[in-house]
């Protein structure tokens, strides 16, 4: 945890130097597929620091986001697998150093796809679910493609364009309320959406 917490404040510090954006768009590329800290905390500091640029950071943590995704999923499509059908050592890499990423998680995750297909992706991208875990294992299960790009863009364009959209409206009386609470906001507004789709789907 102390070395998390480390992770957390080196992320942070960025927001106070003139590297803000680009530490941004590579801390968004990097936790899409395999950094641990997401970057919304950067891009709250960074909108508190410019509101005008609000909209810019968000735009600016989706495409490397969804670059990142592309990226998790290049490495489980090309090198997850060795030539005996085994895990790679860079699967066996990722198993050992990235916090969260089990064997067991690992093919839960394919009976997820399995079941839920775009809604997988989408949930794994807007919440705190590790985002990372689903763009490699996409890639070694050789999902969709297509499905997987637009399940990226809005899923991550939703939520940082949320949390911008939020600072830059409410400012610092928003920003303790959110650092507390917004993976459970995140959670309950995906379980809501995914729900009113089951509702119609049964209803049509």
């Amino acid at each position: 945890m102390k070395f998390i917490r480390k992770l957390y404040d080196w992320v942070l510090h960025w927001a106070d130097t003139p590297y803000g954006a680009p530490a941004l768009f590579l801390l968004s590329f990097a936790e899409a597929s395999f950094f641990p800290i997401p970057p919304d905390a950067l891009l709250i500091a960074l909108v508190l620091g410019a509101r005008t640029k609000a909209f810019r950071f968000a735009s600016i943590c989706t495409i490397a986001s969804v670059v990142g995704a592309l990226a998790g999923y290049a490495i489980g499509h090309f090198i997850w697998w060795d030539l005996d059908g085994n895990f790679s050592s860079v699967a066996n890499f990722f198993f050992t150093t990235i916090p969260g990423f089990s064997h067991s998680l690992f093919y839960n995750v394919q009976e997820m796809y399995r079941k839920w297909d775009f809604w997988i992706v989408f949930t794994a991208g807007f919440t705190p679910i590790p985002y990372k875990v689903f763009t490699v294992s996409g890639g070694a299960f050789n999902i969709g493609l297509p499905m997987f790009i637009i399940a990226s863009i809005v899923s991550r364009a939703g939520r940082f364009f949320l949390v911008a959209f939020l600072i830059w409206k409410f400012g610092e009386q928003i920003k303790g309320f959110i650092d507390k609470y917004f993976n459970l906001l995140a959670i309950t507004f995906t379980v809501l959406l995914i729900g009113g789709f089951v509702v119609i789907k049964y209803l049509i």
